[in-house]
């Protein structure tokens, strides 16, 4: 997992390291500015803008380091430097004792024009709200047209750390030195776009960060035993397929069989056994009978047109038209249980509005989740998992607009179902599902892309 903090949890975070370890706050921006110099190619010259607050301090160290190595260095600021306080002021006062100046520009466009080198963005950092306006936007628009190369100092000038969303004009960053941990604005989109390639700079921190939101990372499996076989990797039944819908069975048997469940049973609408048995032989289909059969581990309901759940004690994945109206609540209490809508169907679930950004996707799956047993994958563009009795979100970073075509939740159910009727616990599977779906696609190019095209390269990424 890869932690992303807010800027009250980084806050904690160094306020720990500086009143209780008792590590100098001027330490930590040393060792910024130290971590950020190495970030730019030698020798460069260097226009670095500087704000009042403690990203100009980092700035200004930093260009006191560059000129100590022999760099050309110019510093802008946005204020009169004698109106500034703290740790922003003392590095003013070592930059301009050793000779440097700092300038003002009346028109930031005119003055880029001529500019060479690296631009260093030091206006604004971790205390960052509200949208550019003024000299620091003009600042944004003369150097996002000039296309010099730029470093941020922990983070694009403009953004929030604490958002996935662009509040109003922003710096774009070629490279963005991230200080001591990563902040939502650097894991989620749309705001990650603007920030480069990502660096990670440490900080003398006494402890790791604590964040309530994370990335996932890449999964690690266990690797199977010699003597393993269809039996130890659990045996999914599949309520799913209806007369015109039989093709969202079928995929959701594949995605269960390619992330290797042991067993696979389509339990169906007797109609349309035949062409689904035809469809995937490695599937074992039976026209549903009105029970779930005995030896089920795991069951998946709602492909294919099925909205009745059957009554059903064990673990329980429900998609599509399983998710009925006004039902979230009842499902997230239900321990063991799975829900896996998209945005809309979250909307119809919980009785919300349709969570169109990504802040409101976060703050409605936090919502309908917290303290409940029930795990929720809110599927869309960086799937949302939540729930499982565990406070935090975990955010899913792979995947790209290929995956918006019909079947691909389908086979993402038939995934995560599978990886639970192996053992993993129902969070997890989940997680894991999610990450592996995405992944398949990012081995493959799109539009254009079919769900049954994930279900072949499964096979490799597990090996992997």
């Amino acid at each position: 997992m890869i932690p992303l903090l807010t800027a009250d949890e980084m806050r904690t975070a160094e306020r720990q390291a500086i009143e209780v370890w008792g590590i100098p706050s001027l330490v930590l921006q040393e060792h910024a500015a130290m971590g950020s110099l190495s970030l730019l190619p030698p020798g460069e010259p260097l226009e670095i803008l500087a704000g009042p607050g403690n990203n100009g301090g980092d700035a200004l160290a930093l260009a006191r380091l560059a000129k100590l190595e022999g760099r050309q260095v110019r510093v802008w600021a946005l204020t009169d430097p004698a109106g500034w306080r703290g740790d922003a002021a003392h590095q003013a006062r070592l930059w301009q004792g050793l000779g440097g100046a700092i300038a003002r520009a009346a028109e930031p466009a005119v003055e880029v024009r001529a500019w060479r080198g690296w631009v260093v963005d030091g206006l604004f950092g971790l205390g960052s709200r509200s949208p550019l306006a003024g000299e620091a936007a003009a600042w944004a628009r003369a150097l996002n047209a000039s296309r010099l190369p730029v470093l941020a100092l922990d983070l694009p000038s403009g953004l929030d750390p604490s958002r996935a969303e662009v509040p109003g004009e922003v710096i774009r960053a070629t490279r963005t030195a991230c200080f001591g941990a990563r902040k939502i604005c650097h894991g989620l989109l749309p705001a990650r776009s603007w920030c480069g390639e990502i660096a990670l700079v440490t900080l003398p921190l006494d402890q790791s960060p604590v964040a309530h939101l994370h990335l996932l990372d890449r999964p690690r499996l266990e690797p199977r035993t010699w003597d393993a076989h269809k039996g130890s990797f659990g045996h999914l039944g599949i309520r799913a397929g209806s007369l015109g819908m039989s093709g969202a069975a079928v995929l959701a048997a594949k995605g269960a069989l390619r992330v290797g469940a042991g067993l696979v049973t389509i339990l169906c609408e007797p109609e349309v056994r035949a062409e689904i048995a035809a469809q995937i032989p490695e599937a074992m289909v039976r026209p549903w009978q009105g029970a779930v059969p005995e030896g089920i581990d795991v069951l998946l309901a709602g492909p294919g047109g099925i909205g009745q759940i059957p009554p059903w004690e064990g673990p329980l994945v429900l998609d599509a038209s399983a998710l009925r109206e006004g039902e979230g609540p009842r499902w997230m209490d239900r321990p063991g249980t799975a829900i896996t809508p998209h945005p809309g169907e979250f909307a119809r679930l919980f009785g919300l509005s349709r969570p169109l950004l990504m802040d409101e996707r976060l703050a409605q799956a936090r919502q309908v989740a917290l303290g409940r047993p029930g795990v929720l994958l809110l599927k869309g563009a960086q799937s949302v998992v939540a729930g499982g009795g565990l406070d935090d979100l975990w955010i899913n970073p792979t995947g790209h607009p290929g995956l918006a075509t019909g079947g691909s939740g389908d086979l993402l159910a038939g995934m995560v179902a599978g990886f639970r009727a192996q053992g993993l616990p129902m969070r997890q599977a989940v997680a894991t599902a999610a990450w592996f779906h995405g992944a398949a696609a990012d081995r493959l190019p799109g539009p254009g892309l079919l769900p049954s095209d994930l279900a072949a390269v499964m096979p490799e990424l597990l090996r992997a």
